[in-house]
Formats: structure tokens, C-alpha cells, sequence
């Protein structure tokens, strides 16, 4: 049976090779009969810009890029990798889809997101949201020295640590009033997002369902969609074989 394959929230970065190691694995051997492969936002911890290349991206876009010459590869920026540009996207063979975007999954209605504008009660995030997509602000971080963009990153990845273990459990979820205008604005039954990494189906009503992906920090997580509905899996990740 024909599937639609989503993950997101891998947070890929040079000091969990683990993560990549698992995910590289998956490419290889975990979407046999899938139709399409949906990223959607935070494939990396961080990205500093396109042309800041480590050994780990480069392999990680030579993986997806096996993998997009057989089936469409679609990625949705998060709030993480914002930054990742079209040269990354192109040499990973992904089409980049707009924050949030609309398709017909198998007969249903799909919204499609990362969820970071969904979580509304977090304001000082949501007013950091509003100013680093502003193009301006975009084109002049790209334009930094690599160092100080290297530094930032450091910084954001600290501060962000710092900051959610100082926000209560509520703050940093969807806010149920911002997933009930999205469905009804785009006309749709079925949402399925990331960010809160809280992998769970909720039924929202007979018609409606949020379909939340989960993070790669301690397994993957996987969400299959086919024409029998949404199921989420957990991997575990690969035991590294040490060699003497």
C-alpha cells in the first residue's frame, strides 16, 4: 500500500552523530513504497548559512538527494534552519514548500506546518518570529562574517535551552484557538505539524484531526500516512559497532 512519509524535529548537528547516523539509515531503508518524503522544519539544530558546509550536512544532502531521485522530497523551514537557502535545497534535491501548505492526502483535506505559529501564548517567541523573517534581517545575517554567524548560533542554541526550561508546559504548545482558525481558514480536516515534539494523534472531532510528528533526540519518529489514516512509529537508533 501506497504511503506518504513525514519527520521532522531531527535537530541534525556535528555533536550527535547518532542522529545523523540514524537518519542516513532510514533514507536507505525505510521508505520503501512511499510515494513522497515530507520534512517539515528543524532538520538541523541550527544553520549558520549554505556556505558554511560541515562534513555531516554534506552527507546528510548527498543522502536525501539519493532519495529525491526516486520520489519527491518536500521541506518546510522551522524555526531552527529558517536559514537553510536554495543552494542547500538544490544539492539535497528538495522542493521547498511555503510555511504552511495545503494538499488532497488520500481523499482528506491537509494542512501542512511546522507549528511554531501555532504555539500564540508564547509572545516573546512570536515576536522574535516576526522580526527574523523579515527579509532585511535575513539578508544581512547571510551576509555576516562565518565567525560571528558561527557565534550567533551558539548563542541561540544556549539562550533557547535557557529559555524553555523556564516556560511552563502550556506556553510552548499550540494554542487550541490558533489550530481551530488554521483548519477553518484552509478548509481543512487534518493538520499535521511538529516543533512541541509531543508525537500523539488527537481527534479533535468527528471530521477534524492534529497529527503532531516527533523529535529525533532519543529514536526516531516517523508518521506514515495512507489511504487507511496516520500511524506514528518510533525507531531505535542503530547500535554504533566499534571496531579494534
Amino acid at each position: 500500500m501506497k504511503r506518504t512519509v513525514f519527520v521532522g524535529d531531527l535537530h541534525l548537528s556535528a555533536d550527535r552523530p547518532d542522529i545523523t547516523q540514524a537518519f542516513v539509515h532510514f533514507l536507505s531503508h525505510g521508505l520503501d513504497d512511499a510515494e513522497a518524503l515530507y520534512i517539515i522544519g528543524d532538520l538541523f539544530e541550527v544553520w549558520m548559512g549554505d556556505d558554511i558546509a560541515e562534513p555531516f550536512s554534506i552527507a546528510i544532502s548527498e543522502a536525501i538527494k539519493i532519495v529525491s531521485n526516486t520520489m519527491p522530497v518536500y521541506f518546510i523551514h522551522g524555526n531552527r534552519d529558517f536559514m537553510v537557502g536554495k543552494q542547500f535545497c538544490l544539492q539535497a534535491g528538495m522542493q521547498v514548500l511555503p510555511e504552511v501548505y495545503c494538499i488532497d492526502l488520500y481523499g482528506v483535506n491537509t494542512v501542512i506546518l511546522h507549528g511554531d505559529s501555532l504555539c500564540t501564548l508564547d509572545l516573546a517567541y512570536q515576536r522574535f518570529r516576526r522580526f527574523r523573517s523579515l527579509g532585511l534581517v535575513r539578508w544581512v545575517y547571510s551576509h555576516l562574517p562565518k565567525k560571528t554567524r558561527l557565534n550567533i548560533a551558539a548563542k541561540i542554541r544556549q539562550k533557547s535551552v535557557q529559555g524553555n526550561q523556564q516556560k511552563h508546559y502550556e506556553i510552548m504548545d499550540v494554542e487550541p484557538s490558533a489550530v481551530t482558525e488554521l483548519l477553518a481558514s484552509t478548509d481543512c480536516q487534518q493538520m499535521i505539524h511538529g516543533h512541541t515534539h509531543r508525537p500523539a494523534i488527537h481527534q479533535l472531532s468527528h471530521q477534524q484531526q492534529r497529527v503532531v510528528v516527533g523529535d529525533w533526540y532519543t529514536q526516531g519518529s516517523v508518521l506514515n500516512v495512507s489511504e487507511n489514516g496516520c500511524e506514528l512509529l518510533q525507531l531505535p537508533f542503530l547500535e554504533t559497532n566499534c571496531t579494534h
